[in-house]
């Protein structure tokens, strides 16, 4: 890794210096009752920083082994560099996208691969001619037909780390399908981005993609929002790659040289959180404008991945919307991010019900440095509380059960469901999972009662893009909140999975958790495979919904019989019924 000199001064053109200045005074901290605590965690978080820029691995773990692996996820703090020396190539190759007329980009891929493009995309958009960018997580049947676009003018980028995650091989399959009556040659179509000696590098070798980007392998997924995995979007975008690798790297040279904790614009965040899940402040809660809120997916995966598992884990909450101080418990701590000159955040200019940190991003470009901000103090806060950031030990076991349920699906030509506990008006089924219907028998409508003082909700939603029902879902979560003062979470699966499915499953037993499904309006079959998009999606709820009931969560099922927001709304209504009641 260059040194912080090296950093300020070997890419002239990328201003990392005068960036750097920028980022003095960024973050504020307003510790209220967690002030002695931050005192006494001070000097071990400047240790721990002190360490990862050594890349000492027994920072996170004596064993070896874990630490051989740890010395392969440290790639991220070198990858600004990689890309500072690889905007030639970037800009060359997107150039040449826009020459040859293409007007569209759809990204395949999911949690890292996609997230951290997806805030690019909302927060800075596509320059004026430069292609769209859609990103497609989802194996949601409405999801995959929204993604439709011309093929002749589409260029699809399938980026997976693995070059095997289910979700967008199989959307690759279907793009491939709809290109090749459509054009002279589909791979003109396709760029991937992996790593090296993966099933997608070699297929797009073999297959002759319009490109391959090979992202160092010692890049964890979650971490490689400086990598090929984010700028090769942003580069077809048209984006300024000077802006946000030059913030990138002010924010790396800040960051290792910056004396004092409080000084250190990542040290600082880690001592925040780390400080505050100490003292049972455990709900990570952002609070962010409309310009920023995309940005809150990526920290949800980042920080849920990184710290949930072996029983412990901090818990962030994205996306909630703003209560009164008599609508949150007592175990949160507020980040609140503010985009500077920015008119639309008025309403998260309230004072804070509890500790909290105050970061202004300077401008939009600056998430370059917002993304190694956050990577850093992850790093830090998981050796401040024993846990490995770089693994994600229980994210395999939804894989493993959704791929049990799709061979059983091929054997038996159908699904297998387990019996209602109750139904709903209109079709709607409920049913427990073992932990819920242990303390419920089979009164399946009453979940919310379990919510407990320290516990959060989360609201997993297996549903396509709909502004109807997603109005009813945030209006749900929203009414949970303000009646149990529960901070909650949201997710759509399968993009949850690769997000914060670990947390979920490796962290604390302290979540409630609906899920919901529904039978689609319109299926679309996956070329190749005995199984659709509505039975790919079913199964990774199943899947999902067993090993949440294996790890001991409290869980509910929830099945429409078909995408309707009226139906969201039933079940809400029935589901909060009860909670009043009691």
């Amino acid at each position: 890794m260059r040194s912080a000199h090296d950093l300020l001064s070997r890419w002239p053109a990328l201003d990392v210096e005068p960036k750097r200045a920028r980022l003095h005074h960024t973050l504020r901290l307003f510790p209220g009752a967690l002030a002695d605590t931050m005192t006494a965690n001070s000097a071990g978080v400047e240790a721990a920083a002190a360490a990862l820029w050594r890349r000492d691995t027994s920072l996170w773990s004596r064993d070896p082994s874990i630490q051989e692996k740890i010395a392969n996820r440290l790639g991220w703090l070198g990858s600004s560099a990689l890309m500072a020396d690889s905007i030639g190539r970037l800009r060359t190759f997107a150039s040449e996208v826009k020459r040859d007329g293409f007007a569209h980009v759809v990204l395949l891929g999911m949690g890292g691969s996609s997230l951290a493009p997806e805030v690019l995309r909302s927060v800075i958009g596509a320059a004026p001619g430069w292609p769209s960018l859609h990103v497609l997580d989802s194996t949601d049947p409405a999801a995959v037909r929204a993604a439709a676009t011309p093929p002749e003018r589409t260029l699809y980028l399938l980026a997976s780390k693995s070059g095997t995650t289910i979700e967008p091989n199989s959307l690759a399959a279907h793009f491939r399908e709809r290109l090749e009556p459509a054009v002279p040659r589909w791979a003109d179509h396709f760029v991937a981005i992996t790593d090296e000696g993966t099933e997608l590098a070699r297929r797009a070798r073999a297959e002759q993609f319009r490109e391959l980007f090979i992202n160092p392998s010692d890049i964890g997924g979650r971490y490689s929002a400086m990598s090929y995995f984010g700028l090769v979007p942003a580069a077809l975008m048209g984006q300024d790659l000077d802006a946000l690798v030059g913030w990138s790297l002010a924010m790396l040279s800040a960051a290792e040289s910056e004396s004092g904790v409080e000084l250190n614009p990542a040290a600082a965040l880690a001592l925040a959180i780390a400080a505050a899940a100490r003292a049972g402040c455990d709900k990570l809660t952002l609070m962010l404008p409309a310009a920023l809120e995309p940005f809150g997916l990526w920290v949800e995966q980042l920080i849920a991945e990184s710290t949930g598992k072996e029983g412990a884990g901090i818990v962030p909450i994205a996306g909630e919307a703003l209560g009164t101080p008599e609508d949150y418990g007592d175990d949160r701590v507020f980040v609140r991010l503010r985009l500077r000159g920015s008119t639309d955040q008025q309403e998260t200019d309230r004072a804070l019900p509890g500790p909290a940190v105050d970061i202004e991003c300077p401008e939009p470009s600056a998430l370059g440095g917002e993304f190694l901000r956050w990577e850093i103090a992850t790093a830090i806060v998981g050796a401040m509380l024993g846990i490995n950031p770089f693994d994600e030990p229980n994210v395999q076991q939804a894989k493993d059960a959704t791929r049990t349920l799709l061979d059983r699906y091929k054997t038996a030509g159908r699904l297998p469901a387990k019996a209602a506990d109750r139904t709903l008006p209109g079709g709607i089924s409920l049913v427990l999972g073992d932990a819920a219907g242990t303390q419920l028998g089979a009164d399946a409508d009453a979940i919310l009662t379990l919510i407990r003082r320290g516990d959060y909700f989360a609201l997993l939603a297996y549903l396509g893009p709909d502004e109807e029902i997603a109005r009813e879902l945030r209006g749900f979560r929203n009414a949970v909140r303000d009646r149990t003062r529960a901070a909650t979470m949201f997710g759509y699966g399968p993009r949850y999975l690769h997000s914060t499915g670990q947390l979920h499953k490796g962290g604390p037993n302290s979540g409630v958790f609906v899920l919901l499904t529904a039978d689609p309006d319109e299926d679309v079959p996956i070329p190749g495979q005995d199984f659709s998009f509505g039975t790919l999606e079913q199964a990774q709820a199943l899947g999902d919904f067993a090993s949440l009931g294996a790890a001991g969560r409290r869980v509910l099922h929830v099945h429409l019989p078909r995408p309707d927001a009226r139906l969201v709304r039933e079940v809400a209504t029935a589901l909060l019924g009860r909670l009043a009641s009691t």
